[in-house]
């Protein structure tokens, strides 16, 4: 058990206040949560509505969370209450959790990205039940007449059990309502937890499976008209003309015209990341008749820039690696020395392509702006981003711009860039109508803000008994270099150096699932592989190594991952997958990666059918902390999985004179049912630390582990992704 603050500043403090018609309403200022909908059957006071930013508590006892958090897929929805009624030590089935709309006066980081909604929302929201709770029972201690501390609680009912008297939480929450909120409060021992680390089911399965609208897609208003957009073919044009006459005779089209989402003097958030601001709008009826008239619009575009191909990236990329940086972004020790003085030196040069978002669910927005308002609906990463943006565009003030949060199919960062909910806004206020905007596959998958391009060179350096004395790496990408200079191996080389370079593009790039990562974990672990097997060592082996020379003479100071939570999930995996033991007709590989706070490990199963792989089994240890939804957990990793397993085997963007090769599933590919592993089993390391990132960390270390695994069914390392273009006999 631990005691927490309440209130963390003054603007932070928690607000108390009766609900009409009874119960108690404790408002958090910087609650984290996220949204469930009634169960079936569930009697909700009809005087709890239209209430934003709280925790509810009613005469019946029902218990009601609102969620600022976006939900993306990550079960966010379901994992975040719980850790309240956990706190608040109450009956799961009487919780129930409604979407917020944007607020950032009464919620902080209302963002899914970088794998953070439990970990910086796990306090606050335990706090948040734990002074619920404490106050419920202060107003069953005044009315008994006894001391608070002689009192408990078991799902949602006070107990004092000397005289026997019970009560429910509802029947003191109006009262508890009048009270002064605690300084302090005490927090539950992990050990004590009962919903915290069980299985519970996503909130919203039912309506998910069922057709219930949730998503931005789903969203229909009263007057509604669905606009499309067209944007020029290549990067480094832009809209010079266009004729809307044919168009506008056709069924259901009722108007056209061009917008600007980037005009000059407006200041641009971060999440703007657009390279066709100048766009063409079609504002019709339905979906069907606005698809038609853009097929049917002409429209001509010029060229401002020079058009960028994959050729160019690739040559450019290259040529950077030949470059020493200006200045190293970390040196340890003296590497150039340790290089010269090397009996052998091991270096390897690894690449991967632009690669698009394709969330299942297209980018859609809706909008409806009139003189004094802009009321804004659908799926975003960064609502608050993108309401400074439309306020702007609409030369609004911000607090006449609302969003309505919808659910997500499917993010992995594109929806981080809200560029398609500030042109929908654009073209309603244009166009005078309420407007839900569409985009087509073939607008998403050629309008940008892909995975950049990326190419790392490795090098190691190693004396004549084949000890590593020196680590390099270099690397460079589109718009950013993919290098962590404080990751792993630095701290466990003596003599260490680390470079950045980067290379400019006309082409927009962004975060794709596990930024960075998603490459590098690759490439290093490739790399660490290929040196083991020089060395003569076993591939798990020899990490242990190194990272035993991290936790006994660390060197440098800004090391970013503990060295003894890594090779744990190693050790893990290592005995759980049976390491070691002979597997006749089966090839393994191995990789363990820290990113976004955690630790994962992986050993992979494959086993040659002709000439094609077939992934037989997955085995995946995860160091995460508390796992606060073990079901919804696994689902997290296995998906990680598969996506990575995908991506690295098959998809890649390419460019000819400026214009995206692949438009559409036709040309781009992805995983297949048939593809994915047969079997994933992980495991979680029980240590009772605070939740970490989930969401992404089992992607990047999948791409190496069965980048390893090939090499042993082939004997042909892989440098390039995807794989199947790098080596034939993947087929």
């Amino acid at each position: 058990m631990s005691t927490i603050k309440t209130a963390v500043n003054r603007r932070s403090f928690l607000k108390v206040s009766a609900a009409a018609g009874g119960g108690m309403l404790l408002g958090f200022g910087w609650l984290s949560s996220c949204a469930r909908e009634p169960e079936t059957g569930l009697e909700i006071p009809e005087s709890w509505t239209d209430i934003n930013a709280f925790l509810k508590i009613g005469d019946n006892g029902v218990v009601t969370i609102m969620s600022p958090n976006p939900e993306i897929g990550q079960n966010v929805k379901t994992s975040m209450p719980m850790i309240v009624a956990e706190e608040l030590d109450v009956d799961w089935q009487k919780v129930v959790v409604e979407q917020a709309g944007l607020d950032t006066e009464k919620f902080t980081r209302q963002v899914a990205g970088g794998s953070q909604s439990i970990r910086q929302s796990w306090k606050s929201l335990r706090t948040a039940g734990a002074t619920a709770r404490r106050m419920l029972m202060e107003a069953a201690a005044k009315e008994w007449d006894v001391p608070v501390s002689e009192l408990t609680t078991e799902q949602g009912t006070i107990h004092h059990k000397s005289s026997g008297k019970s009560i429910d939480y509802g029947a003191v929450a109006t009262a508890a309502a009048t009270l002064e909120v605690p300084e302090e409060v005490e927090l539950k021992d992990p050990k004590d937890f009962k919903i915290i680390g069980t299985s519970r089911k996503n909130v919203d399965a039912q309506e998910i499976v069922t057709g219930k609208p949730l998503f931005g897609l789903d969203v229909q208003k009263e007057g509604m008209r669905i606009a499309m957009i067209a944007h020029p073919p290549a990067f480094g044009q832009k809209l010079k003309s266009f004729n809307a006459e044919e168009v506008l005779n056709m069924p259901g089209v009722e108007q056209v015209f061009a917008i600007n989402a980037a005009p000059e003097g407006i200041e641009l958030q971060w999440s703007d990341t657009n390279a066709f601001p100048e766009l063409v709008a079609i504002v019709g009826r339905s979906t069907w008749e606005v698809m038609q008239a853009k097929k049917a619009l002409s429209v001509e575009w010029e060229t401002a820039e020079s058009p960028e191909s994959s050729v160019g990236h690739e040559a450019a990329l290259s040529e950077l690696m030949d470059k020493a940086a200006d200045e190293p972004a970390r040196r340890d020790g003296d590497p150039g020395k340790a290089f010269q003085g090397a009996a052998k030196v091991i270096e390897r040069t690894y690449a991967a392509p632009f690669l698009a978002h394709n969330t299942l669910e297209p980018m859609n927005f809706y909008a409806n702006v009139t003189a004094d308002k802009a009321e804004l609906e659908g799926p975003i990463q960064t609502p608050a981003s993108l309401r400074k943006t439309v306020a702007a565009l609409l030369g609004m003030e911000e607090a006449q711009v609302s969003i309505m949060l919808t659910r997500m199919g499917g993010g992995f960062g594109r929806r981080l860039y809200g560029n398609f909910g500030s042109e929908a806004a654009l073209i309603s206020q244009k166009a005078g109508v309420p407007v839900k905007l569409v985009y087509t596959r073939e607008d998403d998958m050629t309008q940008g803000t892909y995975r950049p391009a990326y190419k790392v060179k490795y090098r190691a350096a190693l004396d004549a008994d084949n000890n590593l004395l020196a680590f390099h790496v270099r690397g460079a990408g589109v718009h950013g270099s993919p290098v962590f200079e404080n990751r792993f191996p630095a701290g466990a080389v003596a003599h260490y150096l680390a470079e950045h370079h980067d290379l400019g593009s006309n082409i927009s790039t962004g975060a794709w699932r596990a930024p960075r990562s998603n490459f590098m974990a690759y490439a290093e672990q490739a790399f660490i592989d290929e040196i083991a097997e020089v060395t003569g060592q076993d591939p798990i082996d020899f990490r242990l190594q190194l990272f035993e020379k991290a936790q006994q003479s660390p060197v440098g100071e800004n090391n970013d991952y503990d060295a003894a939570r890594y090779a744990g999930v190693l050790k893990l995996v290592k005995e759980k997958a049976g390491w070691g033991k002979p597997t006749p007709g089966l090839h393994r590989g191995v990789s363990a990666y820290y990113c976004h706070n955690s630790y994962v490990a992986q050993v992979v199963d494959v086993e040659m059918q002709g000439s094609t792989p077939r992934i037989k089994k997955v085995w995946c240890a995860v160091d995460c902390g508390i796992v606060v939804n073990p079901d919804a957990a696994r689902n997290q990793i296995e998906g990680g999985i598969v996506d990575g397993i995908g991506h690295a085997m098959y998809s890649a963007i390419t460019f000819k004179n400026g214009s995206p090769e692949q438009q559409n599933f036709d040309r781009y590919r992805l995983i297949r049912n048939s593809e994915a592993p047969l079997e994933i089993e992980t495991f979680f390391v029980d240590n009772g630390i605070d939740p970490t990132g989930l969401g992404e960390p089992s992607l990047p270390p999948i791409q190496s582990a069965l980048a390893n695994a090939l090499y042993r069914a082939t004997g042909q390392r892989i440098y390039r992704q995807p794989f199947v273009s790098e080596n034939e006999v993947l087929g």
